[in-house]
């Protein structure tokens, strides 16, 4: 009788990821079941869902590093706090569409297990080492953010941006496919972990597929992460997907590119000669050339957008120093600026959500005159988030520039950091220009186009803007908890 050996399984570990999914499938029979109803139960069914995940994921802090279901999923600190970012970003704009999709006229149930659906691929690439696994993350992530981009159905602006995303998405989905084909090729596997063996073999045909396959990998995540010369897509489908959208995509989709790049770099640091100088200059012109460009822009989400792609810049610098000497720096840096990342990013999008009203939405920076008299709260909350983007004390943006700054001096990135702080010093125009905008007593009195500040919108500004300044205050325990090994 042949005996077959079964993976070892540890369904632990993959819990958190099943919860989101089965909340997704469970808000959208809730939409079949009540088509014609407000979508608040499929909001507090998707909330629990992203709960409980955060809840299972909380609980498996402190364990030790496992692998399971042959070696394709891989339970450590750096990928439990890359999830647990996922789910809080998921959570936190779940928070605030339900108001913002009345108020385009656009309230379609299925936006809720769409945007789950996605968080699983999100995190099925925090958790993982293997290529492929990776890869079908990426296109779960993709495919409902492309759904997603294109909801808003009756604008045309809309259309395009989705469009233009699926386009260019598929195109990177490409580099990526060949890419792993490289590097399977050379290593026999499609586990990441093979590829310092690989190269240290020396020889050269191995060396040119790795060299060529690793190029390849480093394209396609440059896309989905909006690094310099991949960022095309960007300031358009930001503009043109509806704004709870693009703080998704800004925030949980950029996470998991991250998160799967920490992990490459790390298994490629015996090729650190070759990507190192090339991603060094990716990470330079990615942070000139978003604050930039930014100054130039007349579309608060164009603003964002190409500040998205300067604070990509940032992390990318952060990434290059754990990658070059992983032994020395951690990932306490890299866990620590996402999550400010997406705290500030989501709240701030929360506030421009306010511009949407009675099925229009005008995101002018000149549309943000007047928003200190509707609502206090609100402006109060985007200066505090413009504050922090700026890299200002006392906010955790502030501290996670100095972290990335630390780290590249440790590890003789000078140059980098030294780009680092003129850039963050350049961003400060437009930063300081849209806390202006929003703060200003002269705007107009009569007919302010703003949409109603309802509770749950006002609940997520308020909480973003609370943890973006107690993860200052509380940096050294929460840093200790996320990643402590």
């Amino acid at each position: 009788m042949i005996q077959t050996l079964m993976p070892n399984t540890n369904w632990s570990m993959v819990l958190p990821i099943a919860m989101v999914a089965v909340a997704g499938i469970f808000a959208l029979i809730l939409e079949m079941l009540f088509p014609k109803r407000d979508n608040n139960l499929i909001v507090w069914a998707s909330q629990i869902g992203l709960l409980m995940a955060a809840a299972m994921l909380i609980r498996q802090f402190g364990l030790e590093t496992e692998t399971s279901f042959a070696g394709t999923i891989i339970r450590d600190q750096f990928g439990l706090a890359m999830q647990l970012v996922c789910v809080i970003g998921a959570s936190a704009t779940i928070a605030f569409s339900e108001g913002y999709l009345r108020e385009k006229k656009i309230p379609f149930g299925e936006f809720y297990p769409l945007m789950l659906w996605s968080t699983v691929g999100a995190m099925m690439m925090c958790c993982t080492e293997n290529l492929l696994v990776m890869f079908v993350g990426l296109e779960i992530l993709s495919i409902a953010l492309y759904v997603l981009a294109g909801i808003s159905r009756v604008e045309e602006k809309g259309e395009e941006s989705a469009l233009k995303y699926f386009l260019l998405g598929a195109f990177a989905s490409g580099f990526l496919l060949y890419g792993i084909a490289n590097v399977y090729g050379a290593t026999g596997g499609l586990g990441i972990e093979g590829i310092g063996l690989a190269w240290e073999s020396k020889d050269p045909n191995v060396q040119a597929l790795l060299a060529f396959g690793l190029a390849l990998l480093l394209i396609g995540l440059g896309f989905k992460a909006s690094f310099f010369p991949f960022h095309q897509w960007t300031p358009d489908v930001y503009q043109g997907a509806p704004t709870n959208v693009t703080a998704f995509m800004a925030t949980v989709g950029k996470t998991a590119a991250f998160a799967f790049l920490f992990r490459l770099l790390e298994s490629a640091t015996a090729m650190q000669a070759i990507w190192a100088p090339a991603l060094g200059l990716i990470a330079v012109l990615t942070m000139l050339y978003g604050n930039i460009v930014a100054l130039m822009q007349k579309d608060v989400k164009r603003v964002l957008g190409y500040s998205s792609i300067s604070h990509a810049g940032y992390i990318l610098v952060a990434l290059i120093a754990h990658g070059k000497n992983p032994g020395r720096i951690g990932p306490e840096t890299v866990i620590y600026y996402v999550l400010s990342y997406t705290l500030m990013t989501i709240g701030s999008f929360a506030v421009i959500s306010l511009l949407a009203h009675d099925g229009k939405e005008s995101t002018g920076l000149d549309d943000l005159r007047g928003l200190w008299q509707r609502s206090r709260v609100a402006a109060a909350c985007m200066v505090v988030f413009m504050v922090s983007l700026m890299g200002l004390p006392p906010t955790s943006g502030f501290f996670g520039k100095l972290l990335i700054f630390q780290d590249a001096l440790n590890a003789d990135l000078l140059p980098l950091a030294v780009v680092l702080a003129v850039s963050s010093i350049v961003s400060a125009a437009y930063y300081l220009n849209i806390a202006r905008l929003v703060a200003l007593t002269d705007g107009p009195t009569e007919e302010i186009s703003f949409a109603r500040f309802r509770p749950a919108i006002q609940n997520t500004c308020v909480l973003c803007a609370v943890a973006v300044i107690a993860a200052m205050v509380f940096y050294s325990p929460l840093t200790q908890f996320l990643s402590s090994r």
